[in-house]
């Protein structure tokens, strides 16, 4: 068995704080744009044969019992305690929270209590935007306290995270983003933002969310001039990250560290651009806890170009502390039998099979989001 030290979740959501039924939790297993076929539901995919195998245990039964007798036990601990259990139970130290997914959900202070774990803040810079759009009164009043937000939450967040969705609409924010970074990966020009600036004050009135690509390249901009690792969401409809290319270069000389999150099917183009680039690193575990059964293949093709102290876990858990679960204990697996597998046919040894494994899993998040600096 491959050893590990604690886990640091570099991108995770809160979990929900009300009791689930059935129907509610199932759709909560996996983004879908429609209900599942007929005759089936959402515990027959990958995420939840890996919930069924890897979370009863950690509520008193045995792995891969009937969802049916697992939410009936949830209901019998309550979902305070199930949450609990869950998030102690699968090895996590450290958890880089996004604080700006809408929902009634755990904030920092309530995952690190509930997890017995330490949690630190993500912070979206287009909410930052949003708020600082509901005190200006004007453009010019509008980037002056934008640039004071951005600068207020590199004081307390240890980084910021580009494209992240959460449900409905979650595809169009990430295409977005991409599509903004990518049509011109430049920082604009000071006419241009107060120009988009006041096209969208202008349409906000009525409801509207950034999505205009000038200030968006412009909030990115922000937060890498802010020094802050940026985390850029490049899973789903983003594409391939190579569309990145262009902005990675860009940023390049500013040597603020950039993190692409979530980048699976196209997990081995992200490995490639962090060997291509010095400040570019990956993500290695968001995409396991939906691969389930596979993880162990698609952790393997992360690791076979990119430059092993580029690499990071994260678990993405969303709303359910099962997918925290899953997305940790799935890692630890996959990550056991990949590199114990490499040592057995002698290609590595023991040692650094075990240095690599603390590097991933926790070394390469504490060095690159500095959390040893922070009390």
């Amino acid at each position: 068995m491959i050893e590990t030290p604690p886990l640091v979740d570099q991108y995770c959501q809160g979990v929900l704080r009300t009791e689930l039924g059935l129907a509610t939790f199932e759709a909560q297993l996996v983004p879908s744009a429609g209900p599942p076929a007929a005759g089936t539901t959402f515990f027959d995919t990958q995420t939840g044969f890996a919930v069924r195998r890897w979370c009863p245990p950690l509520l008193g039964l045995e792995p891969h019992c009937a969802p049916a007798r697992y939410l009936a036990r949830r209901r019998e601990l309550g979902a305070a305690e199930s949450a609990r259990r869950l998030l102690r139970g699968c090895g996590v130290g450290a958890r880089l929270v996004d604080t700006g997914v809408p929902g009634d959900l755990t904030g920092p202070k309530e995952l690190a209590l509930a997890g017995e774990a330490e949690a630190h803040e993500l912070v979206r810079p287009e909410l930052l935007a949003e708020q600082a759009a509901d005190t200006s009164g004007t453009v010019e009043a509008f980037l002056a306290n934008l640039a004071g937000a951005v600068h207020h939450a590199a004081g307390g967040a240890v980084a910021f995270t580009c494209g992240a969705g959460a449900g409905a609409g979650a595809g169009s924010t990430a295409r977005a983003w991409g599509d903004a970074l990518e049509a011109a990966p430049e920082p604009p020009g000071p006419g241009e933002v107060r120009g988009a600036a006041g096209r969208w004050l202008a349409a906000r009135a009525k409801g509207g969310a950034v999505r205009d690509p000038v200030l968006m390249r412009h909030l990115a901009w922000s937060a890498v001039s802010a020094g802050l690792p940026l985390q850029l969401h490049t899973g789903g409809e983003w594409g391939d990250p190579e569309r990145l290319t262009g902005f990675l270069r860009a940023t390049e000389g500013p040597g603020t560290r950039l993190v692409l999150l979530g980048g699976y099917p196209h997990h081995r183009q992200a490995a490639r651009l962090t060997a291509a680039f010095p400040h570019v690193h990956a993500d290695l575990g968001a995409a396991l806890g939906s691969t389930g059964a596979r993880a162990a293949a698609v952790l393997a093709e992360c690791l076979e170009t990119a430059p092993f102290g580029k690499l990071m876990f994260s678990g993405g858990g969303r709303r359910l502390p099962e997918l925290h679960a899953v997305g940790a204990l799935v890692f630890r697996e996959a990550l056991g039998r990949v590199l114990g597998g490499w040592v057995a046919d002698g290609s590595w040894s023991w040692r650094d099979a075990e240095r690599v494994a603390a590097m991933v899993a926790a070394g390469n998040a504490r060095r690159v989001y500095r959390l040893d600096e922070r009390g």
